[in-house]
């Protein structure tokens, strides 16, 4: 699967990269990701996961091919 980060969590991952294994959903993925950085615990605590561009639940079951996208709040008004 391909993940791509956006905004702040570009600090702590590469703009777009691979995770080979098979992870099965979202719950998942957000674990996987705090074992490759730790120091990325507060932010990925807030971020919305979006696969092939839609927006889903940590529940999501996810597929090899899904390219998942992370995106942090943002701020503005």
């Amino acid at each position: 699967m391909t993940i791509q980060v956006y905004a702040t969590l570009k600090d702590f991952y590469k703009k777009q990269f691979e995770i080979p294994e098979h992870i099965g959903t979202i719950a998942g993925l957000r674990e996987k990701l705090l074992e490759l950085n730790p120091r990325a615990t507060d932010i990925l605590s807030i971020c919305r996961f979006a696969v092939n561009d839609t927006f889903v639940e940590n529940s999501y079951t996810l597929q090899p091919h899904d390219t998942i996208s992370i995106i942090p709040p943002g701020s503005g008004g």
